[in-house]
């Protein structure tokens, strides 16, 4: 990836239904982002134009009532990722293993803005 602010927008896969959205930053194999309700650190690396990577997720707000962020619980959520990547744009796919079940996701990332 290169270094840089970025958008992610998540979509569960596997017949699930679920979308999510935050910002994201990827800067010499740190992740580092978050949402609403939720943050995210990790680490990758990269080859050409692929990564592959792992992430933690927790969270740092309760959800109102009606409200449930993907991988939201109040254990913190490993995932997997792998994707590839331009100057300004990725596409990733993902596993999370939320409690005993896991969750495969694809996501959108739009860079946003330089990190050097």
């Amino acid at each position: 990836m290169k270094n840089g602010l970025y958008s992610i927008h998540v979509t569960l896969l596997d017949g699930r239904v679920g979308k999510g959205s935050g910002v994201i930053m990827f800067r010499d194999g740190k992740i580092l982002g978050g949402d609403a309700y939720l943050f995210y650190t990790g680490s990758y690396t990269v080859k050409d134009d692929t990564f592959k990577g792992e992430v933690l997720v927790q969270r740092h707000t309760t959800p109102r009532q009606n409200e449930n962020p993907l991988f939201g619980g109040p254990a913190p959520v490993g995932i997997g990722v792998s994707g590839t990547f331009t100057d300004t744009r990725g596409v990733m796919n993902g596993t999370a293993l939320v409690g005993k079940a896991s969750q495969i996701f694809g996501a959108t990332l739009h860079k946003l803005a330089d990190a050097d």
